[in-house]
């Protein structure tokens, strides 16, 4: 299993971006979380096999119709997921 801690940063929070990615992660088979941090990014642990991953992080580039990315930053990660995608509350 491979998990990829990534930060997206753009007009991404006000937007649905939380929502639209836990549904791509779903959709994907992915295990994490993600959430909005004060700074104004969103931020998620995606884990899974590499395909899920890369599918799920190549949807973040794009998000959701009325999100603009800038810039999505991406770091393995040694964290474990989750049993399943969860919202989490904003840190």
């Amino acid at each position: 299993m491979r998990a990829v801690m990534i930060t997206v940063h753009g007009r991404v929070q006000g937007v649905g971006f939380r929502y639209a990615l836990h549904a791509a992660a779903q959709r994907a088979g992915a295990r994490g979380w993600v959430r909005n941090r004060r700074d104004g990014t969103v931020e998620a642990l995606i884990a899974g096999d590499a395909a899920t991953v890369d599918a799920v992080i190549a949807w973040a580039h794009e998000g959701p119709p009325s999100a603009r990315v800038d810039r999505v930053d991406a770091v393995e990660c040694g964290e474990a997921p989750p049993v399943d995608f969860e919202i989490r509350a904003t840190a």
